[in-house]
């Protein structure tokens, strides 16, 4: 039997994160909103890539040279950079978000890449108007409303040259459910959590991710098709620890003592919880369409 001194580290959830040289490094990061975001999104990012085992779906070719691609909300611009070094340097790949502060200094991005600052929801700018053959977006099921949802399909379709592709991945967050080793291990934080934290914003409860699929075929794409996957249970915990300090970043965004009160209760519940084998699960799904050629 191990005791507590015998590991230098917590194996919590925020040791199970690590990205760097140390514990008490990454409690400061935690303690930076900031920098504990970039971790999350690079984490979720490769932790996806296992569950799906593409960056783009299959069935959009990648072999053109001179291919241009957009990665809409590119955030860290992980995905960008990650698909750029398994294609030729000639081809264009466009970070696009309303915000750089999560994303490298230019000089360490590939020199095929650039970054523009745009917002999914304004007017799509005319030179960016049906120039990319491949528009990637995902992870904006916590920033859009649903009424959002049918104005910012139509900018992405916009971007796409006529035969070019959208793909679209996101957590269905309305899938939520608790995945146990045994039926009687106690889930009580863990269902407190999710409530205490859904109830900071409407955007935290999304439902319209299973309709992507429709919606695409409704607004004109072709060859529309959904992937919709469950995590492998040491995936899907994989993926809650991952998830599990962004509801500091909530309650620090809310400026609300009451819940951030709550959740230092909670926390250590929540740490007991996993490690006696219960954590979070979602269904995620990928969505892509073909944008017919025919169009202008």
């Amino acid at each position: 039997m191990t005791s507590a001194t015998d590991y230098v580290f917590t194996r919590d959830y925020v040791d199970n994160n690590r990205y760097v040289d140390s514990y008490l490094t990454l409690k400061r990061l935690v303690a930076n909103g900031s920098a504990l975001r970039i971790i999350s999104i690079n984490l979720q990012h490769y932790l996806s890539g296992e569950l799906f085992g593409y960056l783009t779906h299959p069935d959009i070719p990648t072999r053109d040279p001179h291919l241009k691609i957009a990665d809409v909300g590119t955030g860290t611009g992980i995905w960008l950079t990650e698909l750029g070094g398994r294609l030729p340097k000639s081809v264009h790949l466009d970070g696009l978000d309303i915000s750089f502060h999560a994303t490298p200094p230019a000089q360490w991005l590939p020199s095929n890449m650039t970054l523009r600052l745009w917002d999914v929801k304004a007017h799509v700018p005319e030179d960016l108007a049906g120039r990319y053959d491949i528009v990637h977006i995902r992870n904006f099921a916590f920033v859009l409303q649903s009424d959002d949802i049918q104005h910012v399909l139509d900018n992405l379709i916009k971007l796409i040259r006529p035969g070019g592709y959208l793909q679209w991945a996101e957590p269905d967050v309305a899938s939520f459910r608790i995945e146990k080793t045994k039926p009687e291990n106690n889930v009580d934080a863990l269902r407190q959590l999710l409530h205490l934290s859904q109830g900071q914003d409407a955007r935290l409860s999304p439902t319209w991710v299973p309709n992507l699929t429709t919606l695409f075929t409704n607004s004109g794409l072709g060859d529309v098709q959904s992937d919709a996957r469950d995590a492998p249970p040491h995936l899907a915990l994989a993926m809650h620890e991952c998830s599990l300090p962004i509801h500091e970043l909530i309650a620090r965004k809310t400026q609300n003592e009451g819940v951030t009160h709550a959740l230092t209760d909670l926390m250590p519940e929540i740490a007991k919880e996993t490690r006696e084998g219960s954590c979070w699960a979602f269904t995620r799904w990928i969505v892509i369409g073909r944008k017919p050629r025919e169009c202008a």
